[in-house]
């Protein structure tokens, strides 16, 4: 089922070569940095959210598993809820002091964005 999946192949033009086979490229994860390379900025965020306010880590290199662990200690330490994805940690709620000093005490090179 896997060789006949269409959406994969999308934009593909049709071949009459019968000795053609469609390859897809591999994506290749990034290496995750050492907690002292990476260069974190914690800000706050009130955008397309309703009103609420997030904490929002932002400048995360790495792989998505790495990045989410990181958010679920985060997330443990501070209480709440939140979530990790595309590079960036999202934190419900103002916990901006309290991420940046949790995250220099993990080894990261944090700042306090606006």
């Amino acid at each position: 089922m896997a060789d006949n999946d269409w959406k994969k192949r999308l934009g593909v033009v049709y071949s009459t070569d019968p000795d053609f086979k469609y390859e897809e490229e591999e994506t290749v994860e990034p290496e995750t940095l050492q907690p002292s390379l990476q260069r974190l900025v914690v800000s706050l965020d009130k955008r397309n959210r309703g009103g609420k306010q997030v904490t929002l880590v932002s400048g995360f290199r790495g792989k998505e598993e790495d990045l989410a662990d990181l958010g679920r200690t985060l997330k443990i330490k501070c209480g709440v809820g939140g979530s990790a994805k595309n590079g960036e940690i999202t934190i419900q709620g103002d916990f901006r002091d309290k991420v940046t000093d949790l995250l220099t005490k993990m080894g990261y090179k944090a700042k306090r964005g606006n």
